[in-house]
């Protein structure tokens, strides 16, 4: 019988597997070449994706969990703590990677210029602190969240098949939702404003290259090829963001949970891991060019 969780299968493996196929490119050009820095953020991002996949809509991870005779409860605060967890890093690496772009394409007579030299170095501070902060703040799903047991009782506010929210006073309700809410407003904001300042400088090159330049003989540089990538990602990441916030914030205030309601939460959690990746295939000439060269030499040993 169709059930509205098959919805999420799809995006799912598509998600996982172009993710894989990043991930696996990304390591190449860490390992095998000078990588950029949005190369070793994006690397970072790929993984936190695959790993919300496997965690988004109680998919798979918990499936894993079923086929080794793992407790209910363990597996309900070890799903949700991981989700948690990766939602925040996917915000915080997603803003990372928006705000270094911004500064990478700064003129040389920019207040920003002056950082350009140091992103390298304070790299692996940030990454420290990223993963951190959001291990820490993620915490309170291991003593919230736990097996579903009664159908009666209201205090617990069902959110899969086998687990639930467990019961907490309001104030303890409002203290986690205001310090979540502000972190995720905090790191909207800044990609925002990054945003703004990658278009303008964008806007700003472009006339430039017109003065100089007719439209003809103007061509897409790398850095901006890779600048309109990150571009795209923050704007489709701002859009699924609010659409999850009301979703999760109106459900945790009501302490009521749709079924269907559920799903459409769990979908959109499952969209943006599995678009990023595609995204960044698309726009990124280096996998273009790599899968041009390996289909001319499966040709060759073909022919």
């Amino acid at each position: 019988m169709f059930s509205l969780k098959n919805v999420l299968y799809f995006p799912a493996g598509l998600g996982v597997l172009a993710n894989m196929f990043l991930l696996c490119f990304y390591i190449f050009l860490v390992l095998g070449h000078r990588p950029k820095l949005t190369d070793l953020i994006s690397c970072q991002l790929t993984f936190i994706h695959i790993m919300m996949v496997l965690t988004a809509g109680d998919i798979w991870l918990t499936d894993l969990f079923a086929s080794l005779n793992i407790e209910n409860d363990f597996k309900c605060k070890a799903t949700f703590y991981i989700s948690r967890v990766m939602r925040g890093l996917s915000i915080c690496t997603t803003c990372l990677l928006s705000v270094v772009q911004s500064v990478t394409i700064s003129p040389s007579t920019s207040l920003l210029a002056k950082f350009k030299q140091k992103l390298k170095k304070y790299m692996i501070y940030a990454f420290f602190c990223i993963w951190s902060f959001n291990i820490s703040l993620s915490s309170n799903w291991i003593f919230y969240v736990g097996a579903y047991t009664n159908v009666s009782d209201t205090s617990q506010m069902k959110v899969s098949k086998y687990c639930s929210h467990l019961a907490m006073n309001y104030m303890t309700r409002g203290v986690i939702l205001t310090v979540a809410t502000s972190r995720d407003v905090f790191l909207v904001g800044v990609m925002v404003t990054a945003s703004t300042y990658m278009v303008i400088i964008l806007l700003r090159h472009q006339r430039q290259c017109k003065h100089l330049h007719s439209n003809s003989q103007l061509r897409a540089s790398p850095e901006k090829r890779a600048t309109l990538t990150i571009l795209l990602l923050v704007v489709f990441f701002v859009v699924m963001y609010w659409v999850d916030l009301i979703i999760s914030t109106t459900s945790f205030l009501l302490w009521r949970y749709d079924p269907v309601v559920l799903t459409v939460q769990k979908f959109v959690m499952s969209v943006y891991p599995t678009v990023t990746p595609l995204l960044q295939i698309s726009f990124d000439n280096r996998i273009i060019i790599m899968m041009k060269n390996l289909q001319s030499k499966c040709h060759h040993i073909c022919f």
